[in-house]
């Protein structure tokens, strides 16, 4: 990967956390309004490998393989009243050195609290089994809110949630909100560590970035949990806290 192309890369991510709707061509416009030398063909190969989709407005790591099952979005409209009812999660990208790595996490809706994560160089599902094994080491949800991503639709992923009766929940196409609360977790950990740091190894993205989300789960203090914690409210009762999905 050149120097380059991972400078285009590093500004389609920050373009799409403020514009997610925005598809190839008009991402290929803004390059070249911000001075760099682009194509759409380059473009929209880039934001492929990325995971961004240009006709869906939110990241998909992934596309759906042909013959994996895919569920019903079960949370619009349903009252999120506490903790482990819903979970969810989600795969995006990071920038490290002369290349980049996927990180994916398992967040509890009603409490904020990343339960697991994981940093791969690859979309293998390996990765993300392995951080749904560990999240579910805490306890299980209710329902668990995925993409319709190769990932989160193979049999490999689906086992451990299907055998365990816990109901499997899919974000419709061209939903930029199913999965909001992760989404604002990516906008957060970008703007606060991500974009902050220029990691050089691998090594060091993993132990900055487990440092930022041990932070956000025990000490940073959140408006929308009553200025509690994350680790707070998802391991003690908080009955005067609840949400509502709906879009």
């Amino acid at each position: 990967m050149s120097p380059y192309n991972l400078d285009i890369m590093d500004w389609i991510d920050k373009q799409y956390l403020q514009t997610p709707c925005y598809g190839s061509r008009r991402m290929t416009a803004c390059l070249i309004r911000a001075g760099f030398a682009v194509n759409r063909k380059r473009v929209s190969r880039l934001m492929r490998l990325m995971g961004i989709e240009a006709i869906y407005p939110k990241p998909s790591l992934s596309e759906k393989r042909k013959g994996h099952k895919i569920y019903p979005y079960l949370l619009r409209g349903v009252e999120i009243s506490e903790p482990n009812q819903v979970w969810s999660t989600d795969i995006t990208y990071i920038r490290i050195g002369q290349g980049f790595l996927y990180l994916m996490a398992v967040m509890d809706w009603f409490s904020r609290y990343v339960l697991s994560w994981r940093l791969s160089n690859s979309l293998e599902v390996s990765f993300c089994l392995e951080g749904l094994l560990d999240a579910l080491e805490h306890s299980k949800p209710q329902i668990f809110n995925t993409d319709q991503g190769s990932q989160f639709t193979s049999e490999t992923f689906l086992k451990p949630l299907l055998k365990r009766g816990i109901k499997v929940s899919m974000d419709s196409k061209g939903r930029a909100l199913d999965n909001v609360y992760i989404e604002r977790f990516w906008r957060t950990l970008k703007y606060e560590e991500v974009y902050l740091k220029d990691y050089s190894n691998v090594l060091e993205a993993n132990s900055s970035i487990g440092r930022f989300i041990f932070a956000y789960n025990n000490v940073r203090p959140h408006q929308s949990l009553g200025y509690k914690t994350p680790k707070e409210v998802y391991y003690k009762e908080s009955p005067s806290v609840s949400i509502r999905i709906e879009h």
